[in-house]
């Protein structure tokens, strides 16, 4: 009996005895980690709080960038509607921001079917659209220095836009002038030629069929003139 017991003793004590370098090495590791976290922690914090603040400028950046464009287009809109643009501002425009404005004239104007199509491949046309009275119009514009002139080429080849796009009207517009060559080409072929005087009456309030009846050029044949007259008187 004696023997049996002592040799249940032995095997409980070597059943027992591996645990103990684990307990001790899980010990020791936990205090490593402990040690390690205490030296890390202030850069740990620091690096999270970094984080966070970046997202936080990040979110106010792009907010203020949101804002700021939906004010800018907003501004744009309401000085098209009200025509409180100067010339001079118009003069800062780049060429996209010059035919963006024409179009919204154009659209305040009661023109229809207004879209901007100006870039590469644009056959020289920048705005299509239809005026009121159901013409069909392609514009050129041409947002230049108010000491330059328009070139007679220029007219030209808008005229050669006109046919490739059967409209019934041409419109030349431009922040400068004409050359007296483009002056008289423009007259001699039906061609609106407006310019920097009449793009500051129309921003101010002119509607655009009023400055084609400036002078005759631009008004189209004489079907078009009758059909003008009997509609508008």
């Amino acid at each position: 009996m004696t023997a049996r017991r002592g040799r249940r003793t032995v095997a409980r004590k070597r059943h027992k005895t591996p645990w103990r370098p684990v307990a001790v090495c899980a010990g020791v590791l936990v205090l490593q980690l402990l040690m390690i976290w205490t030296a890390l922690r202030p850069y740990a914090v620091g690096a999270l709080a970094l984080g966070v603040l970046g997202a936080v400028l990040w979110w106010l950046w792009r907010t203020d960038r949101l804002v700021r464009e939906s004010d800018r287009t907003w501004r744009e809109e309401d000085g098209i509607r009200a025509g409180h643009r100067t010339l001079a501002e118009v003069d800062t425009m780049t060429g996209t921001q010059f035919e963006e404005l024409i179009a919204g004239l154009c659209r305040r104007d009661g023109c229809t079917a207004v879209r901007r199509v100006g870039g590469s491949g644009d056959n020289g046309v920048d705005v299509t659209g239809r005026l009121p009275d159901g013409r069909s119009m392609i514009i050129q514009c041409k947002r230049y220095a108010p000491h330059r002139a328009v070139a007679g080429r220029d007219l030209r080849d808008l005229l050669g836009a006109r046919v490739h796009f059967g409209a019934d009207l041409a419109i030349c517009v431009t922040t400068a002038r004409y050359s007296r060559p483009a002056g008289a080409f423009a007259a001699g072929h039906g061609i609106a030629a407006l310019h920097r005087d009449h793009v500051g009456l129309w921003n101010s309030g002119a509607a655009l069929p009023s400055l084609l009846g400036v002078s005759d050029a631009g008004q189209g044949d004489h079907r078009h003139r009758v059909r003008w007259k009997k509609t508008y008187g």
